[in-house]
């Protein structure tokens, strides 16, 4: 009863040494989606002029991608990058970090607030709901791509075969030898389609919530606290699904990289949300 992974092909076309890649056009939709959805926010609630708007979402969006790379590489495969510096560079082989965007989007707003005279939270606050769609596009192109797998779920009737997770498959099943029979006769391990439970969890379930949230006027600051608390929240739990990165494993033999990182947000997300409806907050 398991799902054999669809045969995509993580090109859309080749022009030359040029490829397109699903992985890159989910980057390029959550973008136009961006500009568009802000420019619809604007429109609606005159809160800045659209050229303002559009260098907003452009810094933005560019710091998050430059923190997304740089993330990956100290969070994630350091040893490798250093020994292997000109593949820092080799961004057609992969290797962002949320938690690295997340750090560029926020060293991109300081430097808009100080440029442009607002407070960090005002603009944190008008970019949050463009967020979920970009997150949702990109956990649909790790599907594509079949990387980030989930984790074992031998009894999961809907676990999904990823053909090109065998070198990992060969690790476990050196500590789990009972799965050598599930190896050989489906070419992979079943694996839970993590990708797809964050797709729903980050991109739909949180763009809603969000949409929602904002339906009414809230407070400075309220909107970047409940996206930090919420993101943490559902990525800390989708990290029991996914299958932690080889090169780290699971630190103290039960917590992953991804929820190390989400617990500042989360303690962030509290500290703002406080200090929205407790106190004034000046930022």
């Amino acid at each position: 009863m398991y799902i054999m992974f669809p045969n995509f092909n993580p090109i859309i076309f080749n022009i030359g040494p040029i490829s397109a890649r699903w992985y890159g056009l989910m980057y390029f939709f959550s973008l136009v989606f961006a500009v568009w959805y802000g420019k619809k926010k604007v429109l609606k609630n005159k809160i800045y002029n659209i050229k303002k708007t559009e260098t907003f979402i452009y810094s933005i969006f560019l710091g998050s991608c430059i923190g997304g790379r740089i993330g990956y590489i100290i969070f994630y495969n350091f040893p490798y990058y250093s020994n292997n510096i000109l593949h820092i560079f080799y961004i057609w082989e992969g290797g962002m970090s949320f938690h690295g965007g997340l750090i560029g989007g926020i060293i991109t707003i300081l430097y808009l607030s100080f440029k442009y005279k607002k407070k960090i939270l005002e603009i944190s606050d008008f970019i949050v709901p463009l967020v979920p769609f970009g997150l949702g596009a990109g956990r649909l192109g790790n599907f594509i791509n079949s990387e980030l797998w989930g984790r074992i779920s031998p009894n999961f009737s809907y676990a999904v075969i990823f053909p090109n997770s065998q070198y990992q498959d060969l690790e476990i099943i050196k500590k789990r030898p009972e799965l050598k029979i599930l190896l050989e006769k489906y070419g992979g391990l079943p694996r839970h389609p993590s990708q797809l439970y964050e797709f729903f969890l980050e991109g739909v379930v949180l763009f809603f919530i969000i949409y929602f949230f904002t339906k009414k006027n809230r407070s400075t600051g309220s909107v970047s606290g409940l996206f930090l608390i919420t993101y943490g929240v559902f990525r800390s739990i989708l990290e029991f699904f996914r299958e932690p990165d080889p090169q780290i494993g699971l630190f103290k033999n039960m917590i992953t990289m991804g929820q190390i990182l989400s617990i500042p947000m989360i303690i962030l997300g509290i500290i703002i949300i406080f200090k929205t409806f407790y106190k004034k907050s000046d930022f």
